[in-house]
């Protein structure tokens, strides 16, 4: 694996304007059979990553977290997503970076960031394996404080329709069917809540944006973003989380926009919470997660 360290954080309107770029490249690749079927062996990082207070109020309002001088874990997520971006929009990356849907986020976080603590932050892309319906990837961010690493984040995302050579058998993903809780809360969220959490986050996936440009990637309304729903879930279960656990959390349903969202979070015996949120009328869940104290 080669290490590259990066200036600072690249821009996402540029990597996203990368990434539409590449991935027209790479279909044409795919059919003269040229494409790139392995993952780059390149990690990125960025040393010196720090996050202002105004930033940080900014999320904490957002997504209904108290207020505190740490970080939540998806603010470190919101402060290492370029770099993971940036790997999905080099040229020798296999899978189209549009396209991509965000499948599970698995975070450890293992102590209490505060905001003023310096954050050194390295990307890299793991496990490329078959999905029933594409191909699967993991982007692995991690945040260190003087070498120490105390929040490492694996985000899983598939490309559909896109198969690569693979010896491997795609795994059997279905879920257990899903029987909605007694509600604890209740979202509503309005028509520009895409917006609200791209101009916190800086992502601004045109999936989020508008209802014409959700259109063009075939929602039929604007939807939420993923981190946004697992960050207010999070938010939900309170301080109670303390401050080193394993923070689970699979997107099953978008959130289309506006909406109401039914929510649940329960303690679970030993410690931690099962978290999730679905639709009121129709009981179909939109993400399930858990927090589970670290050993």
């Amino acid at each position: 694996m080669t290490l590259v360290d990066l200036p600072a954080v690249p821009g996402l309107g540029g990597l996203y304007a990368r990434g539409a770029a590449s991935t027209g490249r790479l279909a044409l690749a795919r059919r003269t059979g040229s494409a790139p079927v392995e993952l780059p062996a390149t990690a990125y990082r960025v040393r010196g990553v720090r996050a202002s207070l105004d930033h940080l109020a900014a999320y904490q309002r957002l997504v209904g977290e108290e207020a505190s001088d740490t970080l939540p874990p998806g603010l470190v997520h919101v402060l290492g997503f370029p770099l993971a971006i940036a790997l999905m929009a080099r040229t020798d990356f296999p899978l189209p970076m549009l396209g991509m849907v965000h499948l599970a986020n698995l975070v450890e976080q293992r102590r209490a960031i505060g905001y003023d603590e310096t954050l050194d932050v390295t990307a890299s892309a793991d496990r490329l394996r078959p999905h029933r319906t594409g191909t699967q990837v993991d982007l692995v961010v991690e945040a260190a404080v003087d070498d120490e690493v105390v929040w490492r984040g694996v985000s899983t995302y598939l490309a559909k329709g896109v198969h690569l050579p693979s010896d491997e058998r795609a795994s059997d993903d279905e879920r257990a069917p899903f029987e909605p809780p007694l509600p604890t809360g209740q979202w509503q969220l309005a028509a520009d809540t895409g917006r609200r959490y791209a101009a916190v986050s800086g992502d601004r996936n045109p999936i989020h944006l508008s209802p014409l440009t959700a259109k063009a990637f075939g929602f039929p309304r604007t939807i939420a973003h993923g981190m946004y729903t697992a960050a207010r879930l999070l938010a939900d279960a309170g301080r109670g989380r303390g401050d080193a656990f394993v923070w689970s959390v699979d997107f099953v349903k978008p959130v289309l926009l506006p909406a109401t969202v039914a929510t649940s979070v329960r303690h679970r015996p030993g410690g931690g919470f099962d978290l999730a949120a679905w639709h009121p009328r129709s009981g179909k869940p939109h993400a399930l997660a858990s927090v589970a104290p670290l050993p």
